[in-house]
């Protein structure tokens, strides 16, 4: 009897020490030849260092230099250097939204994919890593930020994107970055030419890229219980240069500017790959991964694609690239798709509400419906200083508003959005 104990003993000793000194390994033969990712700019070191892919590297470069997909790949020598890229780092990279040479690492990651994709496809994969984070420290923060929590009488008063703007002042980088742009984008070019769209477009890139997601999100996502709070809500990008225009372009020939642009071409492909809209999620997320969904959202504000809030309605969150479906053609039901991924989008809505209330909340229900309830549109009002609360009469807070223009000597725009002269880039004491 003890002889079987010790035997059975020394088998059950013996399978452990195999599996804890046998490797580990992703399962399954759909994994088979699986190489752990790296990210495009070291990948493109690795590959320069081997003499076979670094010849095939620069022949793929050649063959897709003024050529579309069909006619490099009728080159056989085109094909057999694709082959063979496929089998190295460069075909499992990515990059890292605001990493240091995230341009040329997104060059690199383009010139492999684009030459796999078989024409324009209307959903493009992300070149960017997964976003592994759930609800992360800023929806905890979120919640603090927001009142959740709070007296619910005090909380329902509150401005929450007023107080969005006063915490981004007590930050310093948050504060410097701000008030670039606001300068940028409200400095009137010519009486014919509002603003320099491209330089206010940078300047936005380089607030919500550089700034903690703990600051801008609270700016673009702030929950609203009235038209003034929403109103700020939806000036946070100053819409009058970075957003509108005279005339509204064809959606489908908005992406397709956007997808000349390695840059705005990347954000939009993340944009879809983490906010689309899924039905088989409980949020309606691909993941249910609102952060990754919002931090998407966010990375395409500064480039023609920006999006924004339609309207000032407290309660109907819609949003929309500047652009409509009109002169379509037969290509109008690929185009109401493409809009529908922003003003009908249950991923995006559920997690603006979530962020703004701070909770994990307002879950798609079992059947979710893409028809969004929109609040009939209202007059613009401007927005209020934020030393000013927001029953104070109009007139008051146009004087109080204006008077901060010229204490920071920027020049305001003689637009009817009087709101973009803002008191709350100043320092307070």
């Amino acid at each position: 009897m003890i002889l079987a104990n010790a035997f059975c003993l020394f088998f059950f000793l013996d399978e452990t020490l195999r599996s804890l000194a046998s490797p580990s390994s992703p399962q399954g033969p759909e994994l088979h030849g699986w190489r752990p990712p790296v990210d495009c700019v070291r990948a493109n070191e690795l590959c320069a260092a081997e003499s076979n892919c670094s010849s095939r590297y620069r022949t793929l470069r050649q063959c897709l230099a003024g050529r579309d997909r069909n006619t490099m790949l009728v080159n056989k020598e085109c094909q057999a250097a694709l082959e063979v890229l496929q089998e190295s780092p460069l075909y499992d990279c990515r990059c890292k939204r605001g990493m240091k040479k995230e341009l040329q690492c997104l060059q690199i990651y383009w010139s492999i994919h684009l030459g796999l994709t078989e024409g324009e496809e209307f959903y493009e994969a992300s070149p960017y890593e997964p976003v592994t984070a759930r609800l992360s420290d800023i929806f905890r923060l979120a919640s603090i930020f927001s009142g959740t929590g709070a007296d619910p009488a005090v909380s329902a008063k509150s401005n929450h994107c007023l107080d969005a703007a006063k915490a981004c002042n007590l930050n310093d980088n948050c504060k410097k970055l701000r008030s670039s742009y606001i300068s940028i984008c409200n400095r009137e070019i010519s009486p014919t030419e509002r603003c320099n769209r491209r330089k206010c477009h940078k300047a936005l890139r380089q607030f919500f890229d550089r700034v903690p997601g703990e600051y801008t999100y609270r700016m673009l996502f702030c929950s609203c219980q009235d038209q003034a709070c929403a109103e700020r809500r939806r000036q946070t990008i100053l819409p009058s240069c970075s957003y509108e225009d005279k005339e509204k372009p064809n959606c489908l020939d908005l992406r397709s500017l956007c997808r000349t642009d390695h840059l705005c071409r990347s954000r939009l492909a993340d944009f879809h790959a983490n906010c689309r809209a899924s039905y088989r999620t409980l949020t309606g997320c691909p993941t249910d991964n609102y952060q990754a969904c919002l931090g998407s959202y966010a990375g395409m504000i500064g480039f023609d694609i920006t999006p924004n809030y339609v309207d000032s309605s407290p309660t109907g969150i819609v949003v929309s690239p500047w652009c409509s479906c009109r002169g379509s053609g037969n290509m109008e039901e690929e185009c109401e798709k493409f809009l529908r991924d922003f003003t009908e989008n249950p991923c995006l809505r559920n997690a603006i509400q979530a962020f703004g209330n701070g909770t994990d909340v307002n879950l798609s229900p079992k059947n979710p419906s893409f028809q969004a309830t929109q609040a009939p549109r209202v007059e613009k009002t401007p927005s209020l200083p934020d030393d000013l609360s927001d029953s104070t009469s109009l007139g008051t807070s146009v004087i109080a508003t204006c008077t901060s223009v010229q204490e920071q000597g920027l020049k305001a725009n003689n637009s009817k959005e009087l709101s973009m002269c803002f008191t709350e880039v100043r320092t307070r004491r």
